[in-house]
């Protein structure tokens, strides 16, 4: 690396970084405004101008202020007390954030239900927070009604837009939309809960992370300044809003700078470049596999047929970037690595395809954000003869963590943690470089080159380990993905009878005149022995989480066992040389020992 590259990434970095602070600069100046009240400034400033569009409503900043205005008074009304808790159960609409931000105003807190949820886990969820109230969209009452025969908390349950009384939408009609007045709202300040919103649950339950009104005002007025966002701005947003991106960023980002968001209910890809132009929008809040889904649509003439300036996001693998960003011609890509609950934050302001952000080196003190050694058969950090975590060099893979700092001064640098204190204490790691420190820790493995540029590697306990040497799910999977003919692939470590470890097995969606012979060329050109998956399993689908996630736990479970699945499975046989169609009889061969592997 020369000076010359050296300094022009520090000054886009510190351009970049210097207007996001610059943006967030008025929460520590103003630390009783609240989104909630500042919606009521918003609404004063930009009236009858479009805060939150869709096809099924649209509201105004005045309307959308009234509107949260008639929630917050039907909150106090049912007697919630600061910090009492609401759960809410609805597809994504304007009317979703009416109701949060009133129930947030009135001192509530409101926890974002995962809407593809049923049964014992939406009860977890649910029991998770133990509110006194749900207010559930009348197309989720069946799924709510599943889930109440399992609940062990007994809320009230209100629906919206239909179904037996109590209807929240017809209560709410009772009460003034006028401005809060000083007797009625509660005082509150950045310290206090606003939302319970619970991570994907991909490893487990899904846990229920506290936000607090600080980081609401964090997401909303610092990606404002991460994406620079104007009064003149579009955001097109069809995230799921239980999530803080499609819910808190997307949405926040463009009201505090009087822009406007177009809200879908579900992503679409045979949508998606019709809904951008149609309502001209200049910016999309993305996940890596929207993207990749939107790339294997078929060119169409629309598709670069828009006003778009940014696509701001997370997960955007290095496999299709450059392709994404060249088809549809989007000018610039803001990627960016956060979690809801976290203190580990990165941002890559230059655009460098598959970095997930940088940090100069220079304010590593300023971050402190560490890449440390790990065991990834023990899922933990290494340790010198001292006790002590281990940083690694340049390009060396190992866990990312951030220092945990509980200074007035420096919110961002908490850990806010989870409803149960049990899953909060699993994420602190502790006498990490020195006795008594803590760091959280983020459960991503990376690397950071000697620009400072990270990259995600992979997720801890998605790498497995086979012949001695470590794999990663995803290094793997986009060697797979650039095969033509390949849609997606979801990659995991099966176990195998008789051997250590893990073998490598990847789930494919692909065209059905798929060469296997050529993939299987592929993959043994690029990936060394003992990335090579030796199962290859075809499905007409790839099961995905609501954020596009690949769903791989029952994947795991059936294993490479014909008989669970009518799918067809592939064996890489060593004998052959080949791949060959696993039956019965090759599987008790594999398993009996009879195949050295």
């Amino acid at each position: 690396m020369n000076l010359f590259d050296r300094l022009k990434d520090d000054a886009v970095f510190l351009a970049g970084a210097w207007r996001t602070l610059r943006s967030a600069a008025p929460i520590a100046k103003n630390p009783t405004m609240v989104f909630p009240r500042l919606l009521e400034t918003l609404a004063a400033r930009h009236g009858d101008k479009p805060a939150l569009i869709s096809d099924v409503e649209t509201l105004t900043y005045r309307g959308l202020a009234a509107r949260a205005n008639r929630y917050a008074r039907w909150a106090l009304a049912q007697g919630l007390a600061k910090g009492d808790t609401v759960c809410l159960l609805m597809p994504n609409r304007p009317e979703y954030m009416a109701i949060w931000l009133g129930i947030t105003h009135a001192g509530g807190a409101v926890a974002l239900l995962n809407t593809n949820l049923t049964g014992p886990s939406l009860a977890h969820c649910i029991d998770l927070v133990s509110p006194r109230h749900i207010i559930a969209a009348e197309t989720l009452a069946p799924a709510l009604a599943r889930a109440e025969l399992v609940l062990k908390s007994r809320p009230q349950v209100w629906l919206h837009g239909g179904g037996p009384e109590p209807r929240v939408d017809r209560a709410i009609e009772a009460f003034s939309d006028d401005p809060l007045s000083a007797t009625e709202r509660p005082p509150l300040t950045m310290e206090d809960r606003a939302l319970y919103i619970y991570t994907s649950g991909t490893t487990g339950m899904p846990k229920a992370a506290n936000v607090n009104h600080y980081r609401v005002m964090l997401a909303s007025l610092g990606f404002a300044g991460v994406m620079a966002t104007r009064a003149s701005d579009r955001m097109y947003d069809c995230l799921p809003m239980y999530h803080t991106t499609g819910g808190v960023v997307a949405t926040g980002a463009l009201l505090v700078n009087g822009g406007s968001v177009v809200i879908r209910e579900k992503f679409s890809a045979g949508a998606f470049w019709d809904d951008i132009a149609r309502h001209q929008c200049t910016i999309f809040q993305y996940v890596g596999e929207l993207c990749r889904y939107l790339v294997h649509v078929p060119p169409r003439p629309d598709e670069t047929h828009h006003r778009l300036r940014l696509a701001c996001g997370n997960g955007l693998r290095p496999d299709i970037w450059s392709t994404f960003q060249q088809r549809f011609r989007i000018p610039r890509i803001i990627e960016f690595y956060a979690a809801t609950e976290g203190n580990v934050t990165l941002f890559n302001f230059a655009g460098r395809p598959g970095a997930i952000g940088r940090l100069p080196r220079l304010l590593d003190r300023r971050f402190p954000i560490r890449i440390v050694k790990l065991d990834p058969a023990r899922e933990k950090p290494i340790r010198d003869a001292h006790g002590f975590c281990i940083r690694c060099g340049p390009d060396e893979i190992g866990e990312t963590i951030g220092r945990i700092v509980n200074d007035p001064a420096a919110p961002s640098n908490r850990f806010d943690g989870y409803a149960d204190p049990a899953d909060s204490e699993r994420k602190i790691l502790r006498d990490v470089f020195e006795p008594g420190d803590a760091w959280f820790r983020t459960g991503d493995l990376m690397r950071r080159d000697r620009r400072g540029y990270f990259y995600f590697v992979d997720r801890i306990g998605d790498t497995f380990r086979w012949k001695s040497e470590n794999v990663s799910t995803a290094e793997v999977a986009e060697t797979i993905n650039r095969f033509p003919g390949i849609r997606a692939a979801n990659v995991y470590g099966v176990a195998v009878a008789g051997h250590d470890g893990r073998a490598g097995m990847a789930a494919i969606e692909a065209d059905d005149a798929i060469d296997l012979a050529a993939l299987r060329a592929h993959v043994h050109g690029l990936l060394p022995h003992y990335a090579r998956p030796l199962f290859l399993r075809l499905r007409r689908e790839i099961e995905i989480t609501e954020t596009f996630k690949a769903k791989k736990t029952d994947l795991v479970a059936q294993g490479f066992d014909p008989g669970l699945t009518t799918d067809a499975i592939y064996f890489d046989d060593p004998r052959s040389g080949a791949l060959v169609r696993l039956d019965v009889a090759l599987y008790r061969d594999i398993i009996g020992g009879d195949i050295r592997l």
